[in-house]
């Protein structure tokens, strides 16, 4: 029987975060929040004073004592800042979050400006010493993060002007993201004249609706809604790509995603690799979208048109309870520990659920720190989607929550593997669905979905990808970019991938201007690329291999960002240096595409 309650009851339990492990009588909520910052500021003056200037000097056991002590420290800083980032997640529209969610970035600013010494001289130790070190006892959950460091150092800057660009974090790059978040958390859609506003992720849901008129006039009511602030956004997005060419001029990088594939562990090679195999492939959303366009009786797709709903099967809506025992025996199925775990979730308070006014749109997973545990963010809509975006969100937490004995310092991934786990759970229980479904109208709904998640998740961040490349480009060549002129590079981009498959109205040449990820993390979204097809391929062998491969599967997740990304995945049997490998990926994409036209002529929904 399922423990799962109405979505609406589904909050997480924070104040643990600031409680967990310390005496009786520890103040919860910002006071907590305050007595981690003290006891880590603390921590951080004492650590200076032992080793400031004297790494250089230390052997192995210092080493390792020295890592411990950051382990420690950087617990302390994780749980004030994670129990700060998620209630200001939970709420941005109250002030008393905003504030303690300065408090927080800017105390931890200033311990880590404290700290930033370490590292700065542990790159400049002889490479012969350095490895020499690292072969002490001690050392087992932070050698790899050791010497990712040093891969930094031809871009590293002196040690007072990396503290003063430590300094300034909050104030600039720190500042312009929170205001975007704040923007955009607030933005409400008025898609009825006599009904209430709605949250943006509430209103784009609807454009899965099967009437075209309402697609359309939701559309119209999205673009109507951004258009207040959109200068605003421009002008926050105009700040952080100049901010960000000029940081990467200082440090030497040759282009504007180059920092972002080392920070990833991809060489830039490998990575222009993945975006020239993905458009080569464009053929594919576009034959997908010529054949939607038959299915629902109309010459060419709209941009709004291109998530409707192609079958009445396709509005199927979920419970709360129904979603939960999906993704759970899902989970079973491959392996109890993978169910096990997303139980937790449920039954422990680890997931906020609904919409609400002020909540962060979308959904993440939030790793916190090891040791804790992670916490998930929905805007459940109770649609088949939101399923899958469950799923998605708990395969990541399920990855967090099993590489948590890789410690502090290598629980995380590179943002290459990020994505893997999230993708494999929602593959899992695309397939459950599948394969419990044997009428053709509903087989055809569901494939149709499939191919759109590819889309989404390859085609669509690659073109993401493209558009960030030309406006990094475009902004470091031209100068300060107009509205119009992100418009034109959005339009532009998306053409490349949609063709004449698809028009693109003039409303939804604003429609970037809601993406978090361009202004919070430059260069992410070719990562759920990455991500998707690396996760298609590790669920292609796990078809092959059986029940055989889950414990491969969960060692790979429990290794964390202990090793190198092609490290990581020849735990699963996979090589990226392999050319083959991504085409792989690719080619089953394009099989499900074929199985969803075969599926549409044998629903009936084409002619053959």
């Amino acid at each position: 029987m399922s423990t799962a309650v109405e979505h609406t009851d589904v909050a997480w339990d924070l104040e643990t975060l600031v409680t967990e492990g310390t005496p009786d009588g520890t103040p919860a909520g910002a006071a907590g929040v305050e007595a981690l910052l003290e006891d880590a500021q603390g921590r951080a003056d004492r650590f200076a004073a032992t080793y400031q200037g004297k790494v250089a000097e230390i052997d192995g056991a210092g080493l390792a004592a020295a890592i411990a002590e950051l382990a420690e420290l950087s617990d302390l800083i994780g749980r004030a800042g994670s129990y700060a980032s998620l209630k200001f997640a939970e709420d941005t529209t109250k002030p008393e979050h905003g504030a303690l969610l300065a408090k927080v970035e800017e105390r931890a600013t200033a311990v880590q400006t404290k700290l930033l010494f370490f590292e700065l001289e542990w790159t400049a130790l002889d490479d012969d010493a350095a490895e020499a070190l690292l072969g002490a006892e001690g050392l087992e959950t932070a050698r790899h993060y050791l010497r990712t460091v040093r891969r930094e150092k031809p871009h590293q800057l002196s040690e007072p002007e990396e503290r003063i660009l430590a300094e300034k974090q909050t104030s600039s790059r720190g500042a312009w993201d929170r205001l975007f978040d704040e923007l955009t958390s607030v933005i409400e859609v008025q898609l009825d004249e006599d009904g209430e506003p709605v949250a943006l992720d509430v209103a784009l849901a609807q454009l899965t609706n099967p009437s075209r008129e309402t697609r359309q006039k939701v559309a119209e009511a999205v673009t109507k809604a951004l258009a207040p602030g959109l200068r605003t956004r421009a002008f926050i997005f105009n700040t952080l790509l100049q901010d960000k060419a000029v940081e990467d001029r200082l440090r030497s990088f040759p282009s504007w995603i180059a920092s972002r594939n080392l920070a990833n562990e991809a060489s830039d090679e490998s990575v222009q690799a993945l975006v020239d195999a993905v458009q080569e492939s464009y053929d594919i959303p576009q034959r997908w979208y010529r054949l939607k366009a038959k299915i629902l009786g109309i010459d060419q797709l709209a941009d709004y048109d291109r998530m409707a709903s192609i079958t009445q099967a396709d509005e199927q809506e979920f419970s709360w309870a129904q979603a939960t025992d999906l993704v759970f025996s899902s989970f079973d199925a491959f392996d109890p520990q993978m169910g096990d775990v997303a139980r937790r979730f449920v039954s422990e308070g680890w997931i906020d659920a609904p919409p609400r006014t002020g909540k962060r749109g979308g959904a993440f997973c939030a790793y916190t720190v090891p040791t804790h545990h992670p916490y998930v963010l929905l805007n459940w809509t109770s649609r088949r989607r939101d399923v899958l975006t469950l799923a998605h969100e708990l395969g990541h937490g399920i990855h967090a929550y099993l590489a948590r004995d890789r410690g502090p310092f290598e629980q995380h991934t590179p943002l290459t593997l990020a994505e893997t786990a999230s993708v494999f759970g929602e593959t899992l229980v695309f397939d459950r669905l599948l394969t419990e479904t044997t009428d053709p109208q509903a087989r055809l709904g569901l494939l149709a979905e499939q191919i759109e998640g590819s889309i989404a998740t390859i085609f669509r961040q690659t073109a993401m990808n493209r558009f960030e490349n030309a406006v990094h480009t475009a902004r470091r060549e031209e100068g300060e970019l107009s509205v119009e002129r992100f418009g034109e590079l959005w339009h532009d981009t998306q053409y490349a991938m949609l063709g004449d498959a698809v028009e693109i109205t003039d409303g939804y040449r604003g429609w970037w201007s809601y993406v978090p990820h361009f202004i919070g993390t430059p260069g992410y979204v070719y990562a759920y690329a990455y991500g998707q097809l690396m996760a298609l391929s590790v669920y292609g062998r796990y078809r092959q291999e059986g029940p055989s491969f889950a414990p491969k599967y969960l060692q790979l997740l429990g290794a964390g960002g202990s090793r190198s990304p092609e490290d990581l995945v020849a735990i699963a049997g996979l090589d990226l240096a392999d050319p083959g490998f991504w085409r792989s990926g690719l080619a089953l994409v394009r099989e499900q595409l074929e199985q969803a036209e075969a599926a549409a002529v044998e629903a009936g929904a084409v002619s053959g």
